[in-house]
């Protein structure tokens, strides 16, 4: 027969389960980032699309560029939600498992510590792959020097 948790133990349980609850937070401010970068880029493509057709012979080489540029910008995103939310997901097991641990007898220290070290694995390569769009989007729209050495308009 199970004795019924005290009050402190619970709270206790509940202490340890709200500090991982603060990382989410931050995944779930990275994912909408990364979701409104996703966004966009998908809107620039759709237009480039829609519009090709129209475009004069000199432009279509151009807007394929563009579209293989936006094409990788959006596989670094989607891979980014993909891992910071498998992260976020751990971190909620992790959660789980604090807060069950102590009304199951079940030592789960190593799991814990086992699932917390994967979901920062997983962040991080989230991360990366968010530094990669970022270079990729920032290197495809550089400011051509022709264009910065134009005298200024009166």
């Amino acid at each position: 027969m199970t004795v019924p948790a005290s009050v402190d133990t619970i709270a206790h349980n509940i202490q340890l389960a709200v500090a991982p609850v603060f990382l989410l937070t931050g995944i779930g401010s990275m994912l909408n980032v990364l979701a409104n970068r996703l966004g966009r880029v998908v809107d620039r493509a759709r237009r480039i699309e829609a519009e090709i057709d129209g475009y004069p012979p000199e432009a279509v080489a151009p807007a394929v560029t563009e579209l293989r540029v936006l094409d990788r910008r959006m596989a670094a995103v989607h891979w980014a939600i993909a891992l910071c939310t498998l992260s976020a997901l751990f971190v909620c097991i992790v959660v789980a498992i604090l807060f069950v641990g102590d009304f199951v007898s079940i030592h789960a220290s190593g799991v814990i510590a086992l699932l917390f070290i994967v979901a920062m694995v997983l962040l991080i390569a989230g991360l990366v792959l968010f530094l990669i769009e970022v270079q990729i989007a920032t290197g495809s729209v550089r400011v051509r020097s022709v264009h910065l050495k134009r005298p200024p308009k009166r």
